[in-house]
Parts: structure tokens; C-alpha cells; sequence
């Protein structure tokens, strides 16, 4: 598909997006604003698109991801706990705290051991993910099918949630 017949199907769909919008925003400017924010970016990413799917579908998709990360972004910008009433209580000098460093040793000790226990098929993936690598990245460099990724990351994370357990608050 051509950016010419690309663009052109977009533009015919682009009318049955505002209904969508909203309905999501409940907005008529909001709606507006969704619907080219989604357009923009599925211009942008004209080339993730695959000839011959649903292009509908795939700019509904784009519009609700993107609805739900603006509203994801204001809810956090929003949410502001009053904590002002719990300082009285806080003490800052720092002669009253104490730290137990022995019991944070044994802590790091056993979450290392559990770790190393995890078979080398589980360990990567998930020390991969937890050092910062995305699904997507570690599939790649692991050669292995994302699912396989997401799978085993799961099973390592409940393996170290059972070798842990005595860490677990409330056991």
C-alpha cells in the first residue's frame, strides 16, 4: 500500500472516529483533540501498519490507547495526597532511627540465592526484564517468541514469589 492510498483510506475512515471519540471523552473539544491526535499518529506509524488487515480497527485501537494514557497521565497529574496532618507525627532526627544492616544482608543474601536457583531459561529473561529491557527487546536478542518471553518471566516471578514466601507481609 502506497502513503498515497494510505493517507486516502484514512481520511475516509477519519469521520467515523469523532462518534468514538465522543463517546470515550464526553468532550465535543476533547473528542476533536483524540481524534487528530490519533490520526497524527497513525501517520506517524504508517509503517506498522500491515497491508490487507483492518485499518479501522487499528486506528480504534490507536484512539483507545491513547485515550487511556491521557487519562492515565491527568489521574496521576490529579491524585495529590494531603499528608500535612501525618507530619506532626513524623520525627526527622536521625539519633531516634536505627538500621539493622544484618537483617538486610540476610534479606539481599536469600533474594540472591532464590534468583540464582532459577533455571538459566527463567533467569535471563527475567533479569533481563528487570534491569530495564522491554518484552519486545528481550525476544530479540534471546531469539525466542515474545509469549515465550511473557511466560517464562511469569514463572520465574512465581518461583522467587515461593522461595520468598517467608518475606511475604502477614504470613
Amino acid at each position: 500500500m502506497t502513503s498515497l492510498e494510505f493517507t486516502d483510506q484514512v481520511q475516509k475512515i477519519s469521520y467515523s472516529l469523532k462518534p468514538v471519540a465522543m463517546n470515550l471523552t464526553r468532550d465535543a473539544d476533547d473528542a476533536k483533540d483524540l481524534v487528530q491526535e490519533t490520526l497524527l499518529k497513525a501517520m506517524l506509524n504508517k509503517d506498522k501498519f500491515k497491508a490487507g488487515t483492518n485499518l479501522k480497527a487499528w486506528l480504534y485501537t490507536i484512539m483507545r490507547n491513547t485515550f487511556i494514557n491521557n487519562y492515565n497521565k491527568i489521574t496521576k497529574r490529579n491524585s495529590n495526597i494531603d499528608s500535612t496532618e501525618y507530619f506532626q507525627y513524623f520525627n526527622t532526627d536521625e539519633n531516634y532511627i536505627t538500621h539493622n544492616g544484618a537483617s538486610s544482608d540476610f534479606v539481599v543474601t536469600d533474594i540472591n540465592a532464590a534468583i540464582a536457583g532459577l533455571s538459566a531459561d527463567y533467569r535471563t529473561p527475567f533479569m533481563m526484564y528487570y534491569i530495564g529491557y522491554k518484552y519486545l527487546e528481550i525476544a530479540e536478542k534471546l531469539q525466542i517468541p515474545i509469549g515465550t518471553v511473557k511466560n517464562r518471566i511469569h514463572i520465574a516471578r512465581k518461583e522467587l514469589k515461593q522461595a520468598l514466601k517467608t518475606y511475604a507481609p502477614g504470613v
